[in-house]
This record gives C-alpha cells, sequence and structure tokens, in this order.
C-alpha cells in the first residue's frame, strides 16, 4: 500500500510526542500517513510491553493513521547494522512515501539518536536499485522519499520548518491520553519517570505554544530539512 508520509518513531508515543498534531492534519487534508515504531518500548519503567501496544493501536486510531507497524526491535538497543537498516528498507519500499519523517540527530535518549542514522540510512540506501529487497516473496522496487524531515524530542534545535497545528491540536492531547500508563497518574505506584511527572506534558504543549508564536499560529511543530524546502510563490509562506 503506497501512502504520502510515514512517521517513524523507535518507541510508541514518540510521534504523539513530537509530531502527532502534524501527522493529525495531514490526515484531516486527506493524506495518507502510515506509523513504524522500530520497538515496543519494552524497557520503560511504567506499563508493559502488551499495554503499550494496546495504547498504541488506540492513539493510531485518534490520529487515523492508515496504519502502525512495529519492527520489534530491542529497545535501548537499536542497532544501526545493515540488518536493521534492511528492514527500514522494506517498510519505505512497500509503502513508497513521499516523505519521512524521523528523529533529530542530537537527542537525550540513546535510541533517538540510533534511530536518526538508521532512518537516515535507510532513506537514501531504499533508492538503489542494486540493494536487493524482498517482502511476503516479491522482490521489491527501489523507492527513496522525495524529503525527509526531523522531529524535535526532548533536546531543542533551532527549526527551519515549523508546522500550524492550531486547528488538530486537541486531536494530538488525545493521542497523547491514550499513553495514559506513560503519563502523570497519582494513583500509581510505579516508579516516577521523567514523562510521568505532573508538569512534563504541560511542557510539552508550552514548546508547541513557543513554536506557534514564531509563526503567528497558537501551536506549531518544529521540524528541521537538511535539504532546502521550495515553495511556489513567497507567498506561501505562512
Amino acid at each position: 500500500m503506497n501512502i504520502d508520509v510515514l512517521a517513524i518513531g523507535a518507541h510508541p508515543d514518540d510521534i504523539e510526542l513530537s509530531c502527532a498534531a502534524t501527522v493529525a492534519k495531514m490526515v484531516r487534508k486527506g493524506y495518507t500517513v502510515g506509523i513504524l515504531d522500530l520497538t515496543e518500548g519494552e524497557l520503560g519503567t511504567r506499563g508493559s510491553r502488551q499495554l503499550r501496544r494496546k495504547e498504541a493501536d488506540a492513539a493510531a486510531g485518534i490520529l487515523g493513521v492508515t496504519f502502525r507497524k512495529n519492527l520489534r526491535l530491542p529497545d535501548g538497543n537499536i542497532e544501526v547494522s545493515r540488518a536493521n537498516m534492511m528492514k527500514v528498507i522494506q517498510q519505505i519500499r512497500a509503502h513508497a512515501p513521499s516523505i519521512l519523517l524521523f528523529p533529530h540527530w542530537l537527542e537525550r535518549h540513546p535510541d533517538h539518536e540510533h534511530a536518526n542514522r538508521l532512518c537516515r540510512e535507510a532513506w537514501f540506501y531504499a533508492g538503489l536499485e542494486k540493494i536487493n529487497t524482498s517482502l511476503n516473496g516479491r522482490k521489491q522496487d527501489p523507492h527513496r522519499p522525495r524529503k525527509c524531515y526531523h522531529f524535535m524530542q526532548k533536546f531543542e534545535f533551532a527549526p527551519n520548518l515549523i508546522v500550524d497545528v492550531s486547528d488538530v491540536y486537541e486531536v494530538k492531547k488525545e493521542a497523547l491520553a491514550a499513553f495514559a500508563s506513560q503519563f502523570h497518574n497519582p494513583k500509581s505506584s510505579e516508579r516516577e519517570t521523567l514523562l510521568s511527572s505532573a508538569v512534563f506534558l504541560n511542557h510539552v504543549y508550552a514548546r508547541d505554544l513557543h513554536f506557534g508564536s514564531l509563526i503567528n499560529a497558537t501551536y506549531g511543530e518544529a521540524f528541521f530539512a537538511i535539504e532546502p524546502v521550495g515553495v511556489e510563490t513567497l507567498f506561501d509562506i505562512k
């Protein structure tokens, strides 16, 4: 199934925290979007592998994406290896997206940094005809997405692309609420984490408010594009 956008995160909830509103906006504009989680987040302090899977499916339904897949790479051990790169290439070729979204290369969590490198290499090599892959017994055609954009997670960077997501921001909040095991719950007996603190989600919302203010919008999600982003006219710029 060919889609317009493939968003790749290291763990379930990474897409929701970083670019869920952008995903929701594209879906509502008629684009097809898929999510690929590299791991099941099984090392997370709170919840379990099975619960995270249910939460991820629920969040996908809220966002309205075409599909959500999981490569089941080991959490805490996303190796930048040829074997893993080929798995990502298979998914890129299977769905032939025009745009890839994946983590920025400078991050607090090593899995996020490794995901960046793995996706960056897969993006390029997926376009080489002499790298052979097959899926379900069928040889795949080469495909390189036109553009890839890096989304923001814990560490901030100076974005060169900000998407106005004001009109769909409540969808992001709803998708995040699907991951109830990961965020603040005063009744939980599990150990507190960075994500489960009482103020964590407020910080996420505040940052999106800040980036929205830079483009005269209420909420904005920040991205970095390595290559220049072209526009038809200067009036296409917000």
